[in-house]
């Protein structure tokens, strides 16, 4: 019997799957594994696997920076003492973080489905060939 699955199709869970793990269990080898995925095989990939390996890589290093960077900046520039920079650092954490990870299972759910899609804001253009895929400019 002959898989119904598009092609693709399994990449683009485990892209999916390693950018949550980064953000949720495994942070950093979430990020590696998923880096590995991303340039193993980087040649002749179908479209719906090369969309979702390629939103996953550029959310996770925008996940880093808007988590890690700025983050260290707020502290750096305001310092760690006042209690009113702990509560902004977690507030903004809990909101940044959250939304992350939302768009993450977005992702899951495209992925799952075989459909390509967009992180936005921060993710590249979809290659051409996406099933099902809205395009944004």
């Amino acid at each position: 019997m002959k898989s119904t699955r598009p092609e693709g199709q399994r990449i683009a869970i485990a892209a999916e799957s390693l950018y949550l793990a980064n953000l949720l269990i495994l942070p950093g080898i979430g990020f590696l594994l998923l880096l590995a995925l991303a340039f193993w095989g980087r040649e002749g990939r179908a479209p719906l696997a090369a969309a979702h390996l390629d939103q996953t890589v550029r959310a996770s290093l925008w996940a880093g920076l808007l988590l890690i960077i700025v983050i260290s900046a707020v502290m750096a520039i305001a310092g760690a003492g006042a209690m009113y920079v702990w509560t902004l650092v977690i507030l903004y954490f809990i909101v940044c973080h959250t939304t992350l990870v939302l768009l993450g299972v977005f992702g899951l759910a495209k992925a799952l489905a075989g459909h390509c899609w967009r992180y936005p804001l921060v993710g590249p253009p979809l290659p051409g060939g996406c099933p099902q895929a809205k395009r944004h400019v």
